[in-house]
């Protein structure tokens, strides 16, 4: 399959070339940093920002939403949302 754009840089703001579907741990990394989170089915995210020491979480996040952060984690505690996508 031609890919016409392979010549062009990967940017933090650019489309996903490698999205992968999350499962939260509470102790196990994201298997990539992402570039963001689609989330599916809605809830409550907690997460670790990729170059932070603390958690937080987003609250009341709506179905077919998306958090614009680079996470290492996204914990199994906390977390309530659901169907959720590492944009990687």
């Amino acid at each position: 399959m031609a890919d016409k754009f392979m010549n062009v840089a990967d940017t933090p703001d650019g489309p996903s070339c490698a999205p992968f579907a999350i499962v939260p741990h509470d102790i196990n990394p994201l298997a990539a940093v992402p570039k963001g989170i689609y989330v599916g089915s809605g809830g409550d995210v907690t997460l670790r920002g990729k170059d932070s020491d603390a958690d937080v979480t987003y609250y009341n996040l709506p179905d077919a939403s998306y958090i614009a952060v680079r996470a290492s984690h996204v914990r199994f505690t906390g977390t309530t949302a659901s169907n959720m996508i590492a944009e990687a």
